[in-house]
């Protein structure tokens, strides 16, 4: 499908703004308000209010009531098996997420950091296995520059602290390992579904978020079951948590956007724009210090995402896989 630039360009930008609000809003949510909400029931009604908007999106695509329904019978009710293909990220998410807090518990902040971002170049070689991509030299050096930027603009010196956890490094390790691959087996697998059909991206979405929607439920259960029963699904919610969840849920469908008509590497690019603007929004609203590093990162994030967008080959869609071997693609690394 044939997308100008100057749309993807409007996509990515849109989807930086949001997740830099996102992250802004949140920070406030967990620092400056006094009563805390149950995060995991956040993220399921994220869900919910992702599948409705989707639905609602889904209508207006199809122009009236008995077509949308139509269209859900067919697409939704009457194929599960495409509703099982869909389910598959939303798995991968949820145990990407319960990965990445095993290694948080078994690894000091800022080993996790630097690992975590190698969910970066993860997703770039995900990108040329999956969907017969091939990338450039200089891609290659931005994507790993890019890397190396948020990895710098997220750096916190570690702090002693006088209660000494028991960790398991290799445990850490093992998580953070099983984490970046999630990461970048998800999102790869999502474009790949979206962009090898001519199902409707909303459909898609339904698809995704219904078992979405099961899999945050039993989150629920499994981290925050007892005092949810005891305190109630929305204790500690407020303004401020709906303007979160409500952000969550649009940069989520802007998401699935961005990736329909870019791809999985200009969607990280995207995301660490974002966590550079919401620090600096961080030190307006919050009296954060900018360091060294962090001006360091955030210059190398721009050096990157300016480098990554010189070579004029399209990337945004699916090659036929007969072109090229997956030794051929990967001999430009």
């Amino acid at each position: 499908e044939n997308v100008s630039l100057p749309f993807k360009l409007y996509c990515l930008t849109v989807m930086t703004l949001v997740a830099a609000t996102y992250t802004v809003a949140l920070r406030y949510t967990r620092t400056v308000e006094t009563e805390l909400y149950f995060s995991t029931t956040a993220v399921c009604i994220t869900e919910v209010i992702k599948l409705f908007l989707s639905v609602g999106i889904l209508a207006k695509e199809t122009g009236s009531l008995s077509r949308l329904i139509t269209s859900l019978k067919e697409n939704v009710f009457g194929s599960p098996t495409e509703l099982l293909k869909l389910s598959v990220p939303s798995l991968v998410y949820a145990l990407q997420n319960n990965m990445a807090f095993v290694a948080l518990s078994n690894l000091d902040v800022a080993v996790y950091q630097v690992t975590y971002q190698l969910k970066i170049p993860c997703t770039a070689l995900c990108t040329v296995l999956m969907l017969n991509r091939t990338l450039s030299k200089l891609q290659w050096f931005s994507v790993f520059m890019l890397c190396g930027g948020v990895t710098l603009v997220q750096w916190k010196p570690a702090q002693a602290t006088k209660v000494q956890v028991e960790q398991n490094p290799w445990l850490g390790f093992g998580a953070i390992a099983v984490a970046v691959l999630c990461s970048g087996f998800a999102g790869v697998y999502f474009e790949k579904v979206v962009k090898s059909s001519d199902t409707s991206l909303w459909v898609r979405n339904i698809q995704m978020y219904l078992p979405g929607i099961v899999v945050t439920l039993f989150g629920v259960y499994m981290s925050d079951g007892a005092q949810v029963l005891e305190k109630g699904f929305f204790y500690g919610y407020t303004y401020y948590v709906w303007f979160v969840i409500f952000l969550a849920s649009v940069g989520g469908l802007y998401t699935s956007v961005v990736v329909k008509y870019t791809d999985n590497i200009m969607k990280g690019f995207s995301a660490a724009a974002a966590i550079v603007l919401s620090t600096v929004a961080s030190v307006i609203l919050f009296g954060l210090q900018i360091t060294v590093t962090f001006s360091l990162g955030a210059f190398l994030v721009c050096i990157s995402i300016y480098l990554y967008g010189l070579p004029r080959q399209d990337t945004t869609k699916i090659q036929p896989s007969e072109t090229k071997s997956s030794k051929e693609r990967l001999a430009t690394v």
